[in-house]
């Protein structure tokens, strides 16, 4: 059974990155090559702060618009990965 990932990922800007990919370790390595998203090219390097694994793209594709739509505003999303023990400051991510 294949894997789904959303995952959100630091850029070098201080800004955050969501996206989703059924292989999430090429996936970060075409971010931080440059091959990944308009996005994240000229923001690079990027960091993965948070991941998770779904068994269907479509459950993927949901969180990932989930992120993106819902929580919209940086304070929003710094707290739902503060809630998974994620905290960004000056650009460290510490895991609690």
């Amino acid at each position: 059974m294949a894997n789904y990932y959303f995952y959100v990922l630091l850029c070098a800007d201080q800004s955050l990155y969501a996206g989703y990919t059924n292989d999430l370790e090429k996936r970060i390595k075409a971010h931080s090559l440059g091959q990944g998203a308009k996005y994240t090219k000229v923001r690079r390097p990027v960091e993965l702060v948070y991941s998770e694994t779904f068994s269907d793209k479509s459950q993927a594709l949901k969180r990932e618009y989930w992120f993106k739509k819902t929580l919209r505003t940086r304070p929003k999303k710094d707290a739902f990965l503060r809630e998974k023990g994620i905290v960004i400051i000056d650009g460290q991510v510490t895991h609690l």
